[in-house]
């Protein structure tokens, strides 16, 4: 494969340079961004080891000091995993250390991984059609296509997160409920392995509410349990929204943590 085009001194593209690249951005930064589309465009699979920093180096043209800051980078994005003598390789949702990166209730005693895996039980999963408030956060038309899935995640056999989950339709095309109960790994590995697409990073939002009437049959709590209500959008490459995610936690025995860097 012949390396892919740096940027002319103007930011436009050149016959060894990268299109629409901005003449500012560091050389570092233009070789992340050239990775990051042959990780988008499926070139090395998640799992799967990425070439050496020499050979990146050759590809590019560039020193392997750069290649190396631009591995840096995805490293700390949780984009690539190095590993001590084995070499760098694309990150999955599958490996054992990043399953709980999206779980941020954890146990007031205890660690999270003691409890094992959450028991997922789907309530249900069907086709239906973007309203404004779905299609605006995923970046779709009002109509498009989705799936809608409802589930209850039950920790220690408690049922303690109540969630709603609406995926683009095209993207997700021929997924059931059967297949959402049956995997038994992490949700966004399977979405991965069997569709294609990578959950990279998300944004949430989070307030205190109160259930109403179904919401607290379905997590057997009084009706007056105040919850975490967590609204979330994940992103894959190039921040694509791909999922939407709004759950209710309980907190009576676990509570929300995240770390800031």
């Amino acid at each position: 494969m012949p390396p892919p085009p740096l940027p002319s001194p103007d930011g436009t593209p050149s016959d060894d340079g990268l299109a629409a690249t901005p003449a500012f951005s560091p050389l570092y930064q233009q070789i992340k961004g050239l990775i990051l589309q042959s990780l988008q465009a499926g070139d090395w699979k998640p799992g799967e080891a990425i070439p050496s920093e020499m050979e990146l180096a050759a590809r590019y043209r560039v020193s392997q000091g750069t290649v190396r800051k631009a591995i840096d980078e995805l490293a700390a994005d949780n984009l690539v995993v190095r590993r001590q003598g084995k070499g760098t390789f694309v990150a999955t949702h599958a490996e054992h250390h990043v399953q709980y990166r999206f779980l941020k209730l954890v146990p007031d005693v205890g660690d999270i991984s003691a409890e094992g895996p959450a028991q997922r039980t789907i309530i249900e999963c069907r086709k239906a059609r973007a309203s404004i408030d779905v299609a605006r956060p995923l970046a779709l038309r009002t109509g498009d296509p989705v799936l809608q899935i409802r589930r209850i995640l039950s920790l220690g056999g408690t049922p303690t997160i109540l969630e709603d989950l609406w995926l683009p339709g095209q993207a997700f095309k021929g997924l059931t409920a059967e297949q959402m109960a049956q995997y038994h790994g992490a949700t966004y590995a399977m979405f991965e392995l069997e569709f294609g697409v990578r959950m990279v990073r998300a944004e949430e939002k989070i307030k205190a509410v109160l259930p109403d009437e179904t919401q607290a049959n379905l997590l057997q709590i009084p009706m007056q349990t105040p919850l975490l209500s967590v609204e979330r959008v994940a992103f894959t490459y190039k921040d694509i929204p791909m999922e939407l995610r709004r759950g209710l936690y309980r907190t009576d025995t676990h509570h929300y943590r995240n770390e800031l860097n």
